[in-house]
């Protein structure tokens, strides 16, 4: 394959032949769905699956989908994984705990998020410096870019995320090259920056995650001193998914596949593959010995890249097209999820609440969440406050709240609908 620049990246497996990937892919399909099914919750719903003959997409077509959005009833029912989980919790390096709440595992292996990967393509390299702003509290975010940064052998300022005047500060004096973290905070801090006079021209690097990434905001970036920004796909139970790369500063199309996972694109609600370059649902197979996952459908939306030329990094894995929405109503405010099994434990607390829908609103970095609510009669501002109280304690998030007459809200099943300007 003609690349336009040497070939740089992490290991030999990223600039391997596609078929000898895939052949790879397909021969260590029988052993991860056996050992999947040493664990309870794989061993039911894997029940009666011959191993040894899921050893081609076809056939690894045919087995049941399991929905992120089933992981709380499963956790529920079997603490504190779902019996999804091969490794016992005691010899595990972390349990997280996500919104929701979802317990997510984290095992011992080097770079177990698979992390490495995008930070490498975003220009992370051994003997540099990078900030990690994603939050070190209860989530696994901060610990996949720490895990990264020990594989590639790069240092690491623990910044976790608000204290923006201190980010400021830590930039301007310890010069890091690289910003991780989420896209509405970094334009934060550099405002912050701007405000305080400060010189963070070192941090030339970014590596987006957790939100949405608007190509006007990225092109802002630019403007604003940080010209290489990437963006990767991640998620708190599968790690590393998918990520960008550029060649000589410029980005190639579509966002490359980890090489641990297996990738299909679905049709939402049936799990039947659709065709090459459809829009669908995404399910991921992943080859992980502690948490291994067995067509594990996200619920975010995304395409197969096709018909387009080999990416000019030299890597040579299937692309997809990015994230393209959600398939469920299940909805990412500041860079948490926000199910509608919270919105209903919202109205469960407040008896006068007939109806209710949570409406996201705003532009990036600026998310305004306010719950509508369908109530009888005159509502007061104590009813008000306490339910705005009830969606801080249950999201972890800040909402308004807006009174409606009975029958206001359309009668079309949504409970979180998103309204915000993407542009």
């Amino acid at each position: 394959m003609k690349v336009d620049a040497p070939v740089d990246t992490l290991d030999a497996l990223e600039t391997r032949d596609p078929q000898e990937r895939e052949r790879d892919l397909m021969a260590r399909l029988p052993q991860l769905i056996e050992r999947a099914r040493s664990a309870p919750g794989w061993a039911r719903i894997l029940q009666g699956v011959d191993s040894a003959a899921i050893d081609s997409r076809a056939a690894l077509a045919t087995l049941p989908i399991t929905r992120k959005a089933d992981l709380k009833a499963l956790q529920t029912a079997a603490r504190p994984f779902g019996g999804l989980a091969v490794t016992p919790v005691g010899e595990l390096a972390r349990v997280y705990v996500s919104p929701g709440p979802i317990f997510d595992p984290e095992g011992r292996s080097q770079d177990w998020w698979r992390f490495a990967r995008p930070m490498y393509a975003a220009g992370v390299r051994a003997g540099g410096l990078l900030q990690n702003c994603f939050s070190y509290h209860f989530t696994p975010a901060a610990f996949m870019v720490e895990g990264g940064a020990a594989r590639i052998g790069c240092a690491v300022i623990p910044a976790g995320a608000g204290q923006t005047e201190m980010q400021v500060q830590a930039i301007a004096d310890l010069r890091p090259d690289t910003y991780v973290g989420t896209p509405s905070f970094l334009r934060i801090i550099i405002e912050k920056a701007r405000e305080m006079g400060a010189d963070i021209s070192s941090m030339q690097h970014a590596l987006m995650g957790a939100e949405a990434l608007p190509e006007s905001l990225r092109a802002w970036f630019r403007d604003n001193g940080v010209p290489h920004v990437f963006q990767t796909y991640a998620s708190a139970d599968i790690g590393s998914m998918a990520y960008e790369t550029a060649t000589g500063g410029v980005l190639n199309p579509g966002m490359m596949l980890d090489e641990d996972v297996v990738l299909e694109i679905v049709r939402p609600g049936s799990g039947e593959p659709v065709a090459p370059g459809d829009i669908g649902e995404i399910v991921v197979t992943l080859f992980n010995a502690d948490y291994p996952l067995i067509r594990f459908a996200t619920g975010d939306m995304s395409a197969l890249l096709v018909d387009a030329p080999p990416s000019r990094c030299g890597r040579t894995n299937m692309r997809i097209r990015g994230w393209l929405g959600r398939a469920d109503q299940t909805t990412k405010v500041r860079a948490m999820f926000v199910h509608p099994s919270q919105v209903n434990n919202i109205v469960r607390r407040h008896p006068g609440i007939l109806k209710a829908r949570l409406v996201v609103t705003g532009r990036m970095a600026n998310d305004v969440m306010t719950l509508h609510c369908e109530v009888d009669g005159a509502p007061d501002a104590a009813q008000a406050a306490a339910i705005v109280e009830s969606i801080r304690e249950v999201t972890k998030l800040r909402g308004e709240v807006r009174f409606e007459s009975p029958g206001t809200l359309a009668d079309d099943g949504k409970v979180i609908e998103d309204l915000r300007d993407y542009s």
